[in-house]
């Protein structure tokens, strides 16, 4: 039997490994990090036991245990399904990545796409659709002939906005989302596609994408998954048409000219960066709005929503 996520292959190892998941959830994370190392010598390539194992240390205040067991993990698994490069830079053991693992993110976005819009809406009470929704149309209360939603996860946005568009195009790294979105019956194109890569040389365009025809780009809670906006800002100024619009919204990392990684392993970005990025692509900044865009641990996430228009 090969080792999954769930189980290592072995009894006794499982066994060990379920007893430290209760003791972690009692708080007992220093006991529990004992039983995953003894878990971790019956199976020593066991990821999803070095992740727990991480994550215990972590909690316990151990991180001369927390980073050889993501180091250790990386080894064994290069894609970085589980986000172990996030966690060493959280933990100061690595520099901040410009971009996440496209595996990581495919991954936690496939399996939580079943519960997506219930977590999301219901128990974060998660605004950013309607919020940028509602600031486009402020802006221009017209129809737009192509939007383009880059990210569209399940589809929130497009519900939003299909009213006022009459060709609406999504593109999301999980498939799984894609699916949910696909039931909603908002889109008229749904395509898997990776916002992280250059578009200029990725193939991109090979998904559905096609350049210069976007009147809307829209990126509504997306671009928190990505580090550097480069890339996503260069692939948002290729889809569109000469005075289009690009709506987004970022996490507010507050003063500064960069982004940071949150302990959330979501990217939050600056004012200054966004600014940036979209002077580089040929974008003006038409109006932005700082609101708070949903709920996490029980305290507000503050965001910023962008408008702004591609120049001639």
């Amino acid at each position: 039997m090969h080792p999954t996520q769930f189980s290592s292959g072995d009894v006794i190892a499982d066994r060990r490994a379920d007893y430290a998941r209760m003791l972690a959830e009692n708080g007992e994370h220093e006991a529990a990090v004992e039983l995953m190392e003894q878990a971790l010598e019956l199976v020593p390539e066991w990821p999803a036991g070095l992740v727990r194992l991480a994550d215990y240390a972590e909690k316990a205040g151990l991180p001369a245990k927390a980073v050889p067991a993501l180091r250790r993990l990386l080894d064994l698994d290069p894609e970085d399904l589980f986000g172990a490069q996030l966690k060493l830079a959280l933990l100061g053991a690595e520099d901040v990545p410009d971009q996440p693992p496209s595996r990581y993110v495919e991954a936690l976005f496939d399996d939580y796409a079943e519960r997506f819009d219930t977590a999301l809406v219901e128990k974060l009470d998660y605004s950013v659709p309607q919020k940028l929704a509602r600031l486009i149309v402020e802006h221009a209360d017209r129809d737009f002939g192509l939007a383009v939603d880059l990210g569209c996860g399940t589809g929130l946005f497009g519900a939003e906005i299909r009213d006022r568009v009459r060709r609406l195009e999504g593109f999301d790294l999980s498939a799984n989302m894609l699916m949910k979105a696909e039931e909603k019956g908002h889109y008229d194109l749904l395509a898997k596609a990776d916002l992280s890569l250059d578009p200029r040389t990725s193939g991109l365009f090979d998904a559905g994408l096609e350049s210069g025809r976007a009147d809307l780009v829209s990126a509504a809670d997306v671009l928190m998954y990505l580090g550097d906006l480069a890339n996503a800002f260069a692939l948002a100024a290729m889809v569109s048409k000469p005075e289009a619009l690009f709506a987004f919204s970022v996490e507010d990392a507050g003063e500064g000219d960069g982004f940071i990684l949150a302990p959330s392993l979501r990217y939050a970005h600056t004012e200054q960066h966004v600014r940036q990025r979209l002077e580089e692509e040929g974008f003006e900044l038409l109006k932005l709005t700082r609101t708070t865009i949903r709920m996490d641990g029980g305290k507000p996430v503050s965001g910023i929503l962008f408008l702004a228009s591609r120049m001639v």
